[in-house]
């Protein structure tokens, strides 16, 4: 049993990069979408799609790789606020990730955006992580 699917989601996605692999696979959730969907409209993945029904329904996350150097998109990608210790923020006080390079995926009560998104919203919640 996973005590955190998020930051197992985000193992899942680290452990295909280190290994190279083209394609990851996680089991899906609402959040996972959405983290997934923010991924993908902020240009870290190259696509994804959900698949199944029910309790088999699954995303699978086509990882995106620079053609000559084969460097992956995403540098770091790291859990933030855990089961163990939320992390909840104000808009004023949303984390700015690599000055501004990288970005903050945070949970408000308008959904789940990026920190520009919800400074730009004036609202503020759990950050879920960072990636850059």
């Amino acid at each position: 049993m996973v005590t955190d699917p998020i930051a197992n989601f985000l193992t899942i996605i680290r452990n295909g990069i280190i290994a190279g692999h083209r394609v990851v696979e996680v089991s899906a959730s609402n959040t996972k979408e959405n983290i997934t969907r923010i991924l993908k409209d902020q240009g870290y993945i190259h696509n994804y799609k959900v698949e199944g029904e029910g309790a088999k329904k699954t995303i699978k996350i086509a990882l995106k790789y620079d053609n000559v150097t084969k460097i992956n998109a995403i540098r770091e990608i790291k859990r933030v606020s855990r089961p163990g210790l939320r992390r909840y923020s104000s808009s004023s006080d949303l984390p700015r990730v690599k000055n501004g390079l990288g970005i903050a995926i945070v949970s408000t009560s308008k959904g789940v955006m990026t920190d520009k998104d919800a400074r730009r919203e004036n609202v503020g919640g759990e950050v879920l992580c960072y990636v850059s």
